[in-house]
């Protein structure tokens, strides 16, 4: 067995960083944040300890999917009522009244389900426009888009 460090709740050192989602591929932003939000990118990573950073997404209304998604790929739910079977496209979901809960569903089905990973995910923040109002945190921006080519597609 080798040597690695266990972190403490106390112990753990959050920042801020700040990610602009303009023109991201959705599902690749999505890996990278859930990543960020539990704290892999760490050399401290313990498991059982929220340990991530706390993320802001801005421009999520700009965020890309690939292929035929915008038509193609449906969300269902049910309201409980006889019939009550209603569903959205994801281009109804980019394009209506709240497009940031694409990232924000995207992110939360690639955290663990449990109560470490609502924790998590209260750190997640996921603003539709440019502007956010946490300025006062000193956010450090993170490039997405440029650490991979396929990262980035181009408004086709």
């Amino acid at each position: 067995m080798g040597s690695y460090t266990v972190v403490k709740p106390a112990e753990v050192d959050k920042k801020w960083v700040v990610i602009d989602a303009d023109g991201v591929v959705l599902g690749r932003l999505a890996a990278e944040v859930a990543k960020i939000l539990r704290g892999k990118h760490r050399p401290s990573f313990t498991p059982n300890v929220d340990c991530g950073d706390n993320v802001i997404i801005v421009n999520a209304e700009k965020v890309k999917v690939t292929g035929n998604k915008l038509q193609d790929k449906v969300f269902y739910w049910h309201t409980n009522h006889p019939g009550g079977v209603k569903q959205r496209t994801m281009g109804q979901i980019l394009g209506g009244k709240y497009p940031e809960r694409a990232i924000t569903k995207a992110v939360e089905r690639m955290v663990p389900r449990g109560p470490l990973g609502r924790q998590q995910m209260k750190n997640l923040r996921v603003y539709a426009g440019p502007m956010h109002p946490h300025e006062a945190q000193q956010p450090a921006v993170v490039d997405i888009a440029a650490r991979n080519p396929k990262n980035k597609r181009s408004s086709a």
